[in-house]
């Protein structure tokens, strides 16, 4: 017999009580951290100063364009060299937070230009100072543009958790993980570890969706 209905429902449990939690612990502060990192990076791209808007254009496409692991492994394994040590789990939320900002910052800057330039020329005519010309007019608009965005890249960054176990971090594959080989016996663990995943990820596939259509009827 190849699943064990006894087994899978003895280990269920634990796979849910001490993985899910991790995994949604680094999902939602890691998005939380690129949320709000990424809308930072995109405003610091329009800046009018041409070395800080060039130095963080660098700086996203260095991050974007190396793989997530390697990065991982450098705070990780690197930055303690230089006097910064933080435990795995903060190590990877700030990994996946960070990588995925500069993912997030590009989302912004789409939704910001998007804004139709009457809106501009009209804070300009009101004379509103700069920041409630921001915080009033342009990103109440941008933001509902980008939530469906977003929303995908939260999809995204909850199926990157399993790369935390490179660094000792056990969250649902780690927990199953560790479970198969105290028992030999992978196929329950791992499978109940891969639908877990997957009742994630349609749940937050359905918020999307739902975003989509109230951003859609509020436009």
């Amino acid at each position: 017999m190849i699943w064990d209905w006894d087994y899978a429902m003895e280990v269920l449990p634990t796979i849910v009580v001490d993985g899910l939690r991790i995994t949604l612990i680094a999902t939602v502060l890691g998005s939380i951290l690129a949320y709000a990192l990424g809308l930072v990076l995109a405003l610091l791209r329009r800046v009018r100063n041409t070395v800080v808007s060039t130095a963080v254009w660098a700086f996203i496409e260095f991050v974007r364009s190396t793989p997530l692991l390697v990065q991982i492994f450098f705070l990780f394994f690197v930055l303690p060299s230089f006097g910064l040590k933080f435990d795995p789990l903060t190590t990877g939320v700030i990994a996946i937070g960070v990588h995925y900002a500069t993912y997030t910052a590009e989302v912004y800057r789409a939704g910001i230009e998007a804004v139709p330039p009457g809106q501009w020329e009209a804070a300009v005519a009101l004379s509103l100072p700069t920041r409630r010309t921001w915080t009033a007019v342009i990103l109440p608009q941008a933001i509902p543009r980008v939530l469906p965005a977003l929303g995908n890249y939260t999809i995204s960054m909850l199926k990157e958790t399993p790369l935390l176990l490179m660094i000792g971090v056990l969250d649902v594959v780690g927990v199953a993980n560790q479970i198969g080989s105290r028992a030999f016996r992978y196929v329950e663990p791992i499978t109940i570890a891969g639908v877990l995943f997957l009742l994630l990820s349609l749940a937050a596939s359905l918020l999307v969706r739902w975003l989509e259509r109230r951003v859609r009827i509020s436009n």
